[in-house]
C-alpha cells in the first residue's frame, strides 16, 4: 500500500473551482478507495514565510493537504493524472502497512 499527501493552499483554484475539490473529484474518478483533506492552523513552505490564517485579521492563505492510501499502482496512476493537469503543490508518498 502507498500513502500520498498533496500539500496545497486552501484558496488556490483550478479554473473556477477550488483546487482541493478538483483533486478530490480526480481521486474519485481514479477509483481511489478514500481520501481526507486537512486544513492547517499555521505553516510555511520553501519561502520560509510563516502563514497563520487562524490569527485575527490575517490575510494568509490557509495551508492544507489531501491524504489518501491505496495500492501502489492506483496511487501512482492517480498522481500521474493529477500532475498532467496541475503542476503546483508538494507531493510526498510513503509505503504503509494497513492493520
Amino acid at each position: 500500500m502507498l500513502q500520498a499527501q498533496v500539500f496545497i493552499d486552501k484558496d488556490e483554484l483550478k479554473g473556477v473551482k477550488p483546487l482541493h475539490q478538483f483533486i478530490m473529484k480526480l481521486l474519485i474518478e481514479n477509483g481511489i478507495a478514500g481520501a481526507t483533506s486537512v486544513m492547517g492552523y499555521s505553516g510555511f513552505g520553501k519561502h520560509n514565510r510563516l502563514k497563520q490564517p487562524s490569527q485575527l485579521f490575517s490575510f494568509d492563505e490557509a495551508s492544507m493537504y489531501i491524504t489518501f492510501i491505496d495500492t501502489e499502482d492506483k496511487v501512482k496512476s492517480a498522481l500521474s493524472n493529477l500532475r498532467a493537469q496541475y503542476r503546483g503543490g508538494f507531493i510526498v508518498t510513503h509505503k504503509v502497512s494497513v492493520w
